[in-house]
């Protein structure tokens, strides 16, 4: 009998060895508990809400000389601090083809290719003459008429907005000047007249010239402008801004 039990303990292989399966395996790994989750989900990075992240991106507005785009430019900054408002100066005779280089323009009407844009009229500018302090039109107030204008030497500079036509006035006996700038110098000097938005004489200010509104003369409309393919999220935003909508109105 004791035969028959050693040769027993044999077969089974010892009563304190493992078996062959079991040293191979190795143990689970303990499972994370609640949390140990909820704590390992918190140390995980998150995609960034941050306005930062739309730092890379600059809202470009082009304005034609005169334009005065300066409180709509600073509620944009209160509105879209994240987004940079790069202002650019166009002008009028390069304003359709400056439209193909910035998210909007403020522009002067009429412009070419208006059927491929978004146009929204913002106001008109009234028209005024410019002339020397020694000029006997300065006697005038406030206003003066097309009338007041005959003999005058009308100068129109090649970059005219208005195309102011008075009858009764003299042409010059020289070239066009180049700009507004430089007509408004040649009338500061005591020759001829010029008739501009009143928003181009504010700019070009000086000492020696005077202007009076031409109460019969034709206004300039100023619009903003943008191609109706290009509309934006940024865009919709800045015609908000313009049209005086809040942060909060729908479009």
């Amino acid at each position: 009998m004791a035969k028959s039990g050693s040769g027993s303990r044999g077969a089974r292989g010892g009563a304190g060895r493992p078996r062959s399966g079991a040293s191979a395996r190795k143990p689970a790994p303990a499972r994370k508990t609640a949390p140990a989750r909820k704590n390992a989900a918190a140390r995980a990075p998150r995609p960034s809400s941050s306005p930062t992240a739309d730092l890379a991106r600059t809202f470009t507005l082009g304005a034609v000389p005169g334009a005065t785009p300066g409180k709509w430019i600073g509620l944009w900054r209160d509105r879209m601090p994240h987004v940079p408002l790069e202002l650019r100066e166009i002008s009028v005779s390069g304003q359709r083809a400056a439209l193909d280089d910035v998210d909007a323009a403020l522009v002067r009407l009429p412009i070419d290719g208006a059927d491929d844009l978004h146009v929204i009229p913002l106001y008109d500018e009234l028209p005024v003459v410019v002339m020397s302090t020694e000029s006997p039109l300065t006697a005038a107030d406030e206003e003066i008429t097309a009338d007041d204008l005959a003999g005058e030497i009308l100068i129109v500079p090649a970059d005219d907005v208005l195309g102011a036509r008075i009858p009764d006035a003299a042409p010059p006996a020289f070239a066009p000047p180049a700009d507004t700038a430089e007509a408004i110098a040649t009338v500061a000097a005591g020759v001829g007249v010029v008739i501009v938005p009143m928003s181009l004489a504010r700019a070009h200010q000086r000492r020696d010239v005077e202007y009076r509104i031409l109460a019969d003369g034709p206004v300039s409309t100023v619009a903003l402008a943008w191609r109706r393919d290009a509309t934006t999220d940024d865009v919709e935003t800045f015609v908000g801004v313009v049209r005086g909508r809040t942060a909060r109105s729908s479009r």
